[in-house]
């Protein structure tokens, strides 16, 4: 039995229904570029025609299954709308510190919709209004959209770092089951003409997630029976994964006979297995499902037209604080670059020649100017021979204007962030924060790394200045810093941004007593350092 026809429904739940159509809108335009340039989420493409479907299978197919009046109703409204709110405070201060297309932002601000959403299912799904019916279609409608929003980079490293570990090592088992000589280094693939490399894009989590996907799905539109239901959502995750192991296993043995497994094999191998899943969580669901007799009683007739509800006032008033949030929070993050004041001449802050000292200036930094934001990037390198030794310094300079860049993404490119990824390697130090002797000054806390590359080290200084004061270093893929550095940064844009590095083959102490090192940070001492 369906539901009473939308035209019978009270103006107050329509409105409702209509504002959380705009708001599902939204979302599709916000999360629009990550389907486009995210492998792993083109299942979502489907998701605005999946999620209408999936409300007419509810209101015609499902159970006709509404909330009585209740005080568990009621808490379970201002509940959602009281998380709501929280999700879209945390997403807007992440967005002022990383933009409103970064992943955290993106999946956060999905969790605060689906929640605005689960509000909305609780206020129309009411005994008194009947427009969408509590029951598994609608549910799975609205968590569906958690699996159509980009994992955050955290989540998203640790879980494919996992995969492509456990993918490797279960290959490796098989391999030698089957009489193939190879060895396994991380998540390579040693074998006896080439080597295989289990990348992120093997790693399964494209098909794990489509597969979960489909799993809810069909849960929802070709099974009925609550047991049948469990069931296939919980073979959906299995299922990926054996049949990724078999992708992989597959290309593994092809390698070994000598085929060129990258490109087309890759590809095709790769749509084959989202292909089979699919087909095999479908037949699964139709074999579970039986003819269903009669669903239920009839529903009881709607509410008066136009009658006012308060469970759609207070609905109604959610959703308008909601918007409100939304639209200060976004007119809070747009900034303007401030060009009514003159940028430092880096380049004359570095000494162009010392006593002693042979001067090299480093040419091409513009390479890096579209990833940093920024075009005023001055770096040089000083080198002298010494009874002690060879000694190298290098002092490396980076300015935006106020307005240019979020605090994060000066963060965000720190020698922990950049080093590694050149070949350098992260060695211990006692203390990573330190305060510097030049002279008879004391400099600012400088964040201090050491780097090495084979035998040779680089002891690593760096500053990051903000408004001409150095601010506290911050981990750029923590949750909380992001937070905090939004929090104490994020709506302030009059603040232009410095970052300073100092990095040298000798410990600070072979330095402080340099004339080239007086020099260097006495020129930066009136911009904050």
């Amino acid at each position: 039995m369906s539901s009473p026809p939308l035209s019978q429904a009270p103006f107050s739940a329509r409105l409702n229904l209509g504002l959380l159509g705009l708001l599902v809108a939204a979302l599709s335009l916000l999360l629009w570029p990550h389907w486009r340039h995210n492998p792993d989420l083109s299942h979502a493409y489907f998701m605005p025609v999946l999620f209408l479907l999936l409300l007419h299978e509810g209101r015609t197919r499902g159970t006709p299954r509404y909330l009585p009046p209740h005080w568990l109703r009621t808490g379970l409204l201002l509940g959602a709308l009281l998380g709501a709110c929280a999700g879209l405070v945390a997403a807007g201060l992440y967005a002022t510190a990383v933009g409103w297309t970064h992943t955290v932002v993106c999946f956060t601000l999905t969790g605060a919709v689906v929640l605005v959403l689960g509000a909305g299912l609780v206020a129309l799904s009411a005994d008194e209004v009947r427009v969408v019916p509590f029951n598994w279609n609608t549910l799975v409608a609205l968590g569906l959209w958690l699996l159509c929003a980009p994992l955050p980079p955290g989540t998203y490293s640790r879980l494919t770092l996992g995969l492509q570990l456990s993918v490797s090592e279960h290959v490796l088992t098989a391999l030698h089951l089957l009489g193939v000589a190879a060895s396994r280094n991380g998540n390579i693939i040693e074998l006896a003409r080439t080597s295989v490399g289990v990348a992120e894009a093997c790693s399964g989590v494209r098909s794990l997630i489509s597969c979960i996907f489909a799993g809810f799905f069909f849960s929802a539109t070709l099974v009925r029976r609550p047991w049948a239901r469990t069931l296939l959502v919980l073979l959906a995750a299995p299922l990926a994964l054996v049949m990724n192991f078999l992708r992989s296993l597959i290309l593994t043995l092809a390698a070994n006979r000598g085929v060129d497994i990258s490109g087309t094999w890759h590809d095709l191998t790769g749509f084959a297995v989202l292909g089979v899943t699919t087909v095999i969580l479908g037949g699964l669901a139709l074999l579970l499902e039986r003819p269903a007799g009669a669903i239920g009683p009839p529903p009881a007739p709607p509410a008066p037209a136009g009658r006012i509800l308060p469970l759609q006032i207070g609905l109604t008033a959610g959703l308008i604080t909601v918007a409100a949030l939304g639209v200060f929070f976004v007119l809070n993050t747009r900034t303007t670059v401030r060009t009514d004041t003159l940028a430092p001449d880096l380049f004359a802050l570095l000494p162009t020649q010392a006593e002693g000292w042979k001067v090299e200036t480093s040419r091409n930094l513009y390479q890096f100017s579209a990833t940093l934001e920024t075009e005023y990037l001055a770096q040089r390198t000083y080198y002298r021979r010494t009874t002690a030794g060879d000694l190298l310094v290098t002092v490396y300079l980076a300015y935006w204007r106020a307005g240019q860049t979020p605090v994060s993404q000066v963060v965000s490119h720190t020698p922990d962030a950049c080093w590694p990824g050149a070949g350098w390697q992260a060695a211990r130090m006692d203390a990573t924060r330190q305060s510097l002797a030049v002279g008879r000054r004391t400099l600012a806390p400088a964040e201090a790394r050491l780097f090495r590359n084979g035998d040779f080290p680089q002891y690593v200084w760096f500053w990051h200045i903000f408004g001409g004061r150095p601010i506290a270093y911050v981990d750029p893929y923590s949750w909380n810093e992001l937070l905090r550095i939004a929090w104490r940064y994020g709506f302030r844009h009059d603040g232009d941004q410095l970052f300073v590095r100092f990095s040298s083959n000798q410990p600070w102490p072979a330095l402080q007593d340099e004339p080239l090192v007086r020099d260097i940070f006495n020129r930066l001492q009136p911009l904050g350092l």
